[in-house]
């Protein structure tokens, strides 16, 4: 997976003091995922973002005054390609050094929603935005929240935001179209402090049937689709739900 090369690649050159800024890392993804079979493109231009640069959403660094990438703050990489056979959306933050209490809890409570989320259950033709909960639940207990949508449609080999489906609080739950088996999308809650560092963990979701349940009504699930390992450094274990340390096992045993 061109994403874990790279994960792997960028802690290594940073905790061997190379200097690295955000466009570099970006410009060394690319190359990793050009590897790969089928490949024709990036998907969005690739938000590599350290520090406070985390905290804008749709961050886009410049080469002429982007940030060095160190030790001292979160790392966020959102970043997808365009292959023949699919499209990919896939987000990771991660630190290279030592991150604080305050970076590690709040980053737990993300992974937390993450989790509730790509576990959920639901009955046919429910409107996505009706999920939405699951996702913030964790931040929302201790006053906290994210100002973007949790979900997005994914095209194949099409947009990498593309509508239906869609999980945001700008269209009613009325006005959704609902969750169909074979659609694509994003599971990306997140976190973010201005001035200070961002932090969003993104997956792709399969909505399928739920053989598990199999009674009068129909009910569906979603298959996580994305496979890159969360920085276990960034997790604190005693905040994490049974359930979904249960989840994170289980996903890191697949990738």
């Amino acid at each position: 997976c061109a994403v874990i090369e790279y994960l792997h690649w960028l802690e290594k050159n940073i905790k061997e003091n190379t200097k690295l800024n955000e466009v570099e890392a970006a410009d060394q993804l690319e190359q990793f995922r050009s590897t790969l079979p089928d490949f024709v493109g990036l998907s969005f231009d690739t938000i590599s973002a350290y520090g406070p640069n985390g905290a804008i959403i749709h961050y886009k660094p410049d080469s002429s005054n982007c940030a060095v990438i160190s030790t001292d703050n979160l790392y966020l990489c959102d970043s997808g390609g365009q292959y023949k056979t699919g499209t990919t959306d896939i987000t990771r933050t991660v630190h290279f050094g030592k991150p604080s209490a305050h970076m590690i809890k709040t980053n737990t409570l993300v992974l937390e929603g993450h989790c509730q989320l790509a576990r959920a259950k639901f009955p046919e033709k429910l409107q996505p935005n009706k999920l939405d909960v699951l996702a913030r639940t964790p931040l929302w207990k201790l006053g906290l929240d994210y100002e973007h949508g949790t979900s997005h449609g994914v095209g194949a080999y099409l947009n990498v935001h593309e509508y239906p489906p869609s999980m945001t609080r700008r269209i009613s739950s009325e006005d959704s179209p609902p969750l169909l088996p074979g659609m694509i999308l994003s599971n990306e809650p997140g976190y973010y402090e201005e001035g200070n560092f961002g932090i969003r963990i993104e997956n792709l979701l399969l909505v399928k049937e739920c053989e598990e349940l199999s009674g009068k009504k129909k009910f569906l699930e979603f298959e996580t689709i994305s496979l890159v390992p969360f920085q276990r450094d960034l997790i604190d274990l005693d905040l994490l739900s049974d359930e979904a340390r249960q989840w994170v096992d289980s996903y890191h045993e697949d990738a």
